[in-house]
């Protein structure tokens, strides 16, 4: 019997931003399914505007997994996690080990397939930015989302990531943050256009 899925399936639990006062918690799944589709239409972006060649379902199935150590690992707090190389260089082995475990959770058969996922492949590397970049994104739109409830928890963290998605100098993500992160400041009703009653 493989625990591989069940396990899985408990990254609901895990809860995001353990160390700050949040209006709404927002757990691990939440946040994987939305850098899934942020890395998708990054991908995406890339092939439209800046003629890449990028596999964007690729991109979105990297992007659906790119924590799932974190169910081992439990949500590391990034001031933490980055605070110096020697940490960052401890948890990337850490990181390492509990995709190991993951893997060998499944039946030999089918460790190709998510061995190609938790393993950072270097044919991969545009789209782990692009992942990368989604995650930040996902990061900078929940704070958004906490100043628009009136929590001001958040504004250094949304200044703080703000700055590391530009210096990650990705023409993708410049383009996202012009043309679509605004609307994440609206109402339903602004969304959808439709008009008060």
């Amino acid at each position: 019997m493989s625990h591989f899925f069940a396990l899985l399936s408990r990254i609901k639990y895990i809860d995001r931003w353990a160390l700050m006062r949040n209006a709404r918690r927002e757990s691990l799944s939440e946040h994987s399914l939305e850098t899934a589709m942020l890395a998708h239409g990054l991908a995406v972006i890339g092939n439209v505007y800046f003629h890449r060649e990028l596999d964007a379902q690729r991109a979105a199935l990297l992007g659906l997994y790119h924590d799932a150590t974190e169910i081992i690992t439990g949500d590391m707090p990034t001031p933490v996690k980055y605070r110096n190389t020697r940490m960052k260089d401890t948890y990337r082995e850490i990181e390492r080990e509990a995709a190991d475990t993951l893997l060998s959770m499944l039946p030999r058969e089918m460790q190709p397939a998510y061995r190609d996922i938790f393993q950072k492949q270097q044919e991969d590397a545009y789209l782990w930015r692009l992942v990368k970049a989604a995650d930040k994104l996902s990061a900078y739109l929940k704070c958004v989302e906490e100043e628009q409830a009136g929590n001001r928890e958040f504004i250094n963290a949304r200044e703080a990531t703000l700055k590391s998605l530009q210096d990650m100098d990705l023409p993708e993500a410049t383009f996202f943050l012009s043309h679509f992160a605004d609307a994440y400041g609206k109402n339903l009703d602004e969304l959808t256009g439709r008009e008060q009653p």
